[in-house]
């Protein structure tokens, strides 16, 4: 009789295969693609369901195009997920300005702590990247006539004490005069919060994190986690 292998037995590596998103509102779904795509991800499927709703296949860099990992699903949220929230929004008068106590209190921390709660981290092999592309969202939120004003971005520096990073973030253009800090040293974060997807406990918003770690570095942000 055949028995699974012991953890320490497996045949062959493991890797991170999905991340299933919801978009709020279904003629939003060629935005919230079009935001995707903003951030770099690589539409390799544009398919329309019967209701007319567009399920989107994304992945992370054109490398995962015909791989089974690296992949963002983006679809629109489900009927019965979509009730349940708004049934919630009445219990605790979401919205109100007499909101229950604890949806305050989780909105705090979440202004506070961009990664309080839910949220989906990918990581960039360049720094320049990572700055161009919030650059772009910067000026997408300022001038761009579908997306402005809903993109809030914000950022975390790299603990400082390693002088030839402090040395780069002080020269960043999106991460000069931070004083925000990261969990860690030797890597930077960058978060998107749009109210465009779906996430989370009230599912107002979806947290959107962009990761860089310094080369040569065995220490770092998503390798030790440190205080300061």
């Amino acid at each position: 009789m055949a028995t699974a292998p012991k953890t320490d037995e497996l045949l062959g590596a493991r890797s991170m295969g999905h991340m299933a998103l919801h978009y709020k509102k279904a003629e939003e779904g060629p935005l919230a693609a079009r935001l995707l795509g903003m951030l770099g991800y690589v539409l390799t499927q544009d398919l329309v369901l019967p209701s007319g709703a567009h399920f989107y296949r994304f992945v992370v860099d054109s490398r995962h195009q015909p791989r089974g990992d690296g992949i963002v699903y983006l679809s629109l949220i489900p009927d019965a997920q979509r009730d349940l929230m708004q049934a919630i929004h009445a219990a605790l008068a979401v919205g109100t300005d007499h909101e229950h106590p604890a949806v305050v209190a989780m909105r705090e921390r979440m202004n506070e702590d961009p990664e309080y709660s839910f949220h989906y981290g990918t990581l960039l092999e360049s720094l320049e990247d990572l700055e161009a592309m919030f650059i772009a969202l910067k000026d997408a939120n300022e001038n761009d006539p579908e997306l402005k004003g809903r993109l809030k971005l914000v950022y975390n520096r790299a603990l400082p004490g390693t002088p030839e990073v402090d040395a780069r973030l002080d020269a960043s253009p999106i991460y000069s005069g931070v004083t925000r800090y990261a969990y860690g040293k030797n890597g930077v974060q960058a978060f998107l919060e749009t109210d465009i997807l779906s996430s989370g406990m009230l599912g107002e918003t979806m947290m959107l994190e962009f990761d860089y770690i310094f080369p040569g570095y065995a220490n770092h942000v998503l390798s030790v986690v440190e205080w300061e």
